[in-house]
């Protein structure tokens, strides 16, 4: 029986905060057969954890090769044994509500193709995400500084300045000095190039992203301009032969730098927290968003969207958000990696966080099509986490509604100030 809670839900335009979407010409021209529509994402991860061989999977994704059965026989055993993770969960939603098949099978795969194709041609991109997943609008971290008014939805597809080599302290000099003219020489050099990034992207970007966290700690550090100067000396000695203490350095003082400017442009700063994509490497001791500490409260004019849920610890960033004046927690990516704590994550945020501070979802994945299963999963799972408060008579019906607007569109317009983003892109293509 469909409640009212439930059904407000499901008919609400959900803010998608974290996708890696492919433009609309690389979708159309060169896109995903319905293999890697379907699998082409975390879910391959969890097939090499069950034991299908990394050359198994690689085999499976080859579009090259069209004989869809032999593909899908090198994986059938782990897919068995991977269906009902939050991964699975999530392409078996995609397979059902998309391609209509309720059981993924070779048979099945090679029946959806004709479909896919039908949903490869121009326009359907947005089609797939605004109209089948419902989505209000989708932010892009496509790794790239560049910031452009989308053309095929500029007022649904949105972009992030990424601010990952900077963070990282291996800047990518040659191509910042391809965007903006500024050959980094010293320091001031490389404050003038960061300056000119987002003098250039800031009016259409709508936030600052960084996942540095996969090569380096979270932690960070104050760093003058002195021991920056020397750091970036010897990156531009030694490049890749330069020391960690010098990338740390580095890094830490750009990290710093692109705040600064999030804060002077009223930016968002996006950070990965927790949980790495991949498989078969994790250094947990970077990952943790407790380390974050000094730089919240070195800014604490920054709006800082910590992502992920800072997977597996999450009562981390609940504590963070219920701290820190400055800290968003976006639940992007957390449904698919592990429904269960995702769901006690939401009900542990109602009663510890305030309530203007949560963003339910994101994708975090390459195609549309996997987006699909990921909204629904997302409303699915959020729907039990605020019956069962329901249920338990810790709020009624009518403050789970209020809830779900708040979490699934309210929060996301107000911290991202989605309308003026909105104005400042039809401004530029005018």
């Amino acid at each position: 029986m469909q409640t009212d809670l439930a059904n407000h839900i499901q008919e609400t335009p959900l803010c998608d905060t974290h996708e890696h979407l492919w433009p609309e010409q690389q979708y159309v021209a060169d896109g995903p057969d319905i293999i890697q529509a379907l699998f082409t994402s975390y879910v391959c991860n969890d097939l090499v954890v069950a034991g299908a061989a990394q050359t198994a999977v690689d085999t499976f994704l080859d579009s090259a090769n069209p004989d869809i059965r032999s593909r899908f026989g090198g994986v059938e055993e782990a897919w068995r044994a991977i269906r009902h993770t939050g991964y699975g969960e999530a392409t078996r939603i995609t397979a059902r509500e998309l391609y209509g098949i309720e059981e993924i099978t070779p048979d099945a795969l090679e029946a959806a193709q004709p479909i896919h194709e039908r949903l490869r041609q121009p326009g359907q991109r947005l089609s797939i995400l605004r109209d089948k997943a419902n989505l209000d609008h989708v932010q892009v971290d496509s790794m790239t500084w560049s910031c452009l008014p989308d053309e095929s939805g500029p007022d649904f597809f949105f972009s992030d300045i990424s601010w990952f080599s900077f963070c990282n302290g291996r800047p990518e000099l040659e191509l910042l000095a391809e965007e903006t003219g500024i050959e980094v020489c010293d320091l001031t050099d490389l404050r003038r190039a960061m300056a000119a990034l987002f003098a250039r992207y800031a009016d259409t970007a709508v936030a600052v992203k960084t996942q540095h966290a996969y090569q380096r700690t979270l932690v960070w550090q104050e760093r003058t301009d002195q021991e920056a100067a020397q750091a970036l000396a010897a990156y531009l000695r030694d490049g890749d032969a330069a020391s960690q203490a010098d990338y740390l350095c580095l890094g830490d003082w750009c990290w710093a730098k692109g705040v600064e400017l999030a804060i002077e442009y009223d930016l968002p700063f996006k950070i990965h927290t927790g949980y790495y994509a991949h498989h078969s490497h994790m250094v947990v001791d970077y990952i943790r968003s407790g380390h974050l500490d000094a730089l919240l409260r070195r800014y604490p004019e920054a709006r800082f969207v910590l992502m992920h849920i800072a997977y597996p610890y999450s009562h981390e960033l609940i504590a963070l958000a219920k701290h820190f004046p400055n800290v968003y927690v976006d639940l992007c990516w957390a449904w698919s990696i592990d429904p269960f704590s995702t769901a006690d994550f939401v009900r542990r945020c109602i009663h510890a966080v305030p309530a203007n501070k949560v963003f339910i979802f994101g994708g975090d994945t390459f195609w549309p099509a996997g987006v699909v299963g990921y909204a629904y999963q997302a409303r699915s799972w959020l729907t039990r986490a605020l019956q069962a408060e329901v249920d338990d008579g810790l709020i009624t019906e009518a403050e789970a509604i209020t809830l779900a607007s708040r979490y699934m569109r309210q929060n996301q317009y107000t911290c991202f100030r989605i309308e003026k983003k909105r104005e400042g892109i039809a401004a530029k293509m005018s």
